[in-house]
């Protein structure tokens, strides 16, 4: 086919979507019963339009962009931590699981063959990509370092998990219209009523199981490193705290 026949496929294809969408508006406003949605967009919260930015990494060199920067734990108490001494990621000495909206101060990106025992999600591929971090307001004025795996390399394969892992903002920042004893729950790792998930998500970390229902009204279960919580929202706002 010549290149004028695609281009005129193309534009007959585009004509006829054109058409089928006009005549079913057309249809929908003749019918006095059906009620056409003049604004797509009335029902957003603004926590649906907060901008939580991502930056698609897909190479071992782009996540040396987080290198001297700061990120927040978006998967609370799901990635455990370990030492980082020696130029080595100590796995001997698990440090538990990095709690929710923690930031970490990135100082540098590590490869490394993490054992058959270690679990923490990330498939081990030949070698794991791993964040070294420092943790404000450390004791030891910041000279201790961390480290937690962020992606994985197998030959030529690499995968990583950065958005789905950090905020590369502050959530503070990010959602600065949520009330000021919402975010002091937060960073108490608390849930008090009237939370939302969201909000609930960021102070105790990620649900591990739901009863079935729609978000926003139904039971959640979360388990913040061993702790479970059994919250109940009603109308996106938990009603029911319980801890099991």
């Amino acid at each position: 086919m010549k290149i004028w026949q695609k281009s005129l496929l193309a534009v007959l294809v585009t004509l006829a979507i054109g058409s089928l969408y006009l005549y079913s508006v057309w249809r929908d406003r003749r019918n006095p019963g059906k009620v056409v949605n003049q604004n797509p967009y009335q029902n957003l919260t603004p926590d649906d339009v907060a901008i939580v930015r991502v930056k698609w990494m897909t190479t071992f060199d782009d996540t040396l962009s987080l290198v001297g920067t700061s990120v927040w734990m978006k998967k609370g108490y799901v990635m455990p931590y370990y030492p980082f001494a020696g130029g080595r990621v100590e796995f001997q000495k698990s440090m538990g699981l990095i709690p929710a909206a923690q930031r970490l101060d990135v100082k540098k990106i590590v490869k490394a063959v993490a054992p058959a025992s270690v679990d923490d999600g990330v498939s081990h591929g030949s070698r794991q990509v791993f964040a070294v971090f420092a943790l404000p307001g450390n004791p030891a004025g910041n000279s201790e370092l961390y480290a937690t795996a962020i992606g994985a390399i197998d030959g030529d394969q690499e995968a990583y998990f950065c958005d789905n892992l950090f905020f590369y903002d502050d959530p503070h920042k990010i959602y600065d219209y949520w009330p000021h004893d919402v975010w002091t729950a937060i960073d108490a790792h608390q849930v008090k009523p009237g939370m939302s998930e969201l909000e609930t998500r960021m102070s105790i970390g990620q649900m591990t199981q739901t009863d079935g229902g729609s978000k926003g009204n139904r039971v959640v279960t979360y388990d913040m490193n061993g702790k479970k919580w059994a919250v109940t929202y009603v109308g996106d706002h938990a009603t029911t705290i319980q801890n099991q």
